[in-house]
């Protein structure tokens, strides 16, 4: 397996881990503290962003 492929698994690997903790902790701190779920939600989703971003800039910028 060459490098590019496996930092996009292992990329896309944590989007979807993040993606995943980020909604199971909105729903468990909704009831209690929705300003905590609010903000939990908001760092996730940039967190995911940033990831997304980097995966675009490393398979445009990687050598094949």
């Amino acid at each position: 397996m060459n490098k590019r492929k496996r930092v996009t698994r292992v990329l896309i690997g944590l989007v979807i881990i993040t993606t995943l903790a980020t909604v199971i902790l909105y729903f468990t701190l909704r009831g209690e503290k929705p300003w905590l779920a609010f903000y939990v939600a908001c760092c996730g989703g940039v967190l995911v962003f940033n990831i997304l971003a980097s995966l675009f800039l490393i398979n445009k910028n990687v050598k094949r």
